[in-house]
């Protein structure tokens, strides 16, 4: 299985574009060593024709154009991207699902609860489904294990499951309508599992790190792990307010209870942090939180890298 990173930066990217922190002013000018990054997003494929993506980024129309092999090939309309599988409902996994409305056949797997939001709860989503067979959707269910297929129903030869994080409805989801949702399917993590064997975990958001969580993450080959906040008051330390990292759903990468020290017994997987606010000291590589993450066997994705299982 070939894992492209095509994004790497949360919601706004890097420099996120209405923001002067340091982190941000810095890299416009040049002043310290650093990566502009879009925001995540991850595609994958067993047979390198037919192509999957977790996730729909708002970016995703320029990292199509900045990959040759989610480009069109030989028809006059033609896309390789065969599926998208969401994970949740926030922005910016999800408005790129709108840059793919082009008449093009996919299918998408989400759980019911999110595609309730989508598809009875906004008409503009509509877009996906103005023929027939444009988009298909399917239903997803905690704890299954099922094939990505294309769309002509042929197994890609990946297998995925998905798993609860818990957390909370998007804050665009009204209370009213969350409560009519199933909660555990608010936030999912992505187990792909390769023909040829190799696990990929993928969680660009993760409220709490449980012992089975854990476990699960040393039975994969590379994880892709929520790498947002490096401290929970970060934002509070930039911007003189707001909310913690936690209370946003993200557990902080430094600290006692951080997770740098909680995933520090993996011994498994090749550990990779996506999701990286522009906030976050770590993308400054002469940082000490940079030497920090790398001594302690981790690696802060950039745009454009790419990983064989």
């Amino acid at each position: 299985m070939r894992v492209e990173i095509l994004g790497s930066a949360a919601g706004g990217g890097f420099p996120q574009w209405n923001c002067n922190c340091r982190n941000c002013q810095s890299l416009r000018v040049g002043m310290f060593p650093a990566k502009s990054r879009t925001q995540t997003q991850v595609a994958v494929t067993d047979d390198g024709g037919s192509w999957f993506l977790i996730n729909a980024s708002p970016d995703l129309r320029t990292q199509i154009e900045r990959t040759s092999a989610l480009q069109p090939r030989s028809a006059i309309r033609d896309s390789p991207i065969e599926g998208v599988l969401l994970t949740s409902g926030d922005i910016d996994q999800i408005a790129g699902l709108l840059s793919l409305r082009e008449l093009q056949s996919f299918r998408i797997y989400c759980t019911s609860s999110l595609r309730r939001i989508l598809q009875d709860d906004n008409s503009v989503f509509g877009m996906l489904n103005r023929i027939p067979r444009q988009v298909c959707w399917i239903d997803i269910e905690l704890g299954d294990s099922f094939p990505l297929l294309t769309m002509s129903g042929d197994e890609s030869g990946i297998c995925c499951e998905i798993l609860s994080l818990g957390g909370k409805y998007p804050v665009y989801v009204s209370p009213k309508r969350a409560a009519t949702l199933k909660s555990e399917e608010a936030l999912l993590a992505v187990m792909l599992t390769a023909s040829s064997g190799g696990r990929l975990a993928y969680m660009p958001a993760v409220p709490s790190i449980s012992d089975p969580l854990l476990q699960l993450l040393e039975t994969t080959d590379l994880v892709l792990f929520d790498g947002t906040f490096w401290s929970d008051d970060e934002l509070i330390q930039v911007q003189g307010g707001g909310a913690t990292a936690r209370e946003m759903g993200h557990v902080p990468i430094s600290g006692d209870e951080g997770s740098l020290r909680a995933l520090a017994g993996l011994r498994r997987p090749r550990k990779v942090f996506v999701h990286v606010n522009n906030t976050n000291p770590m993308l400054d590589e002469s940082s000490a939180a940079y030497r920090e993450v790398g001594a302690a066997g981790w690696e802060v994705a950039e745009d454009g890298w790419n990983f064989n299982l």
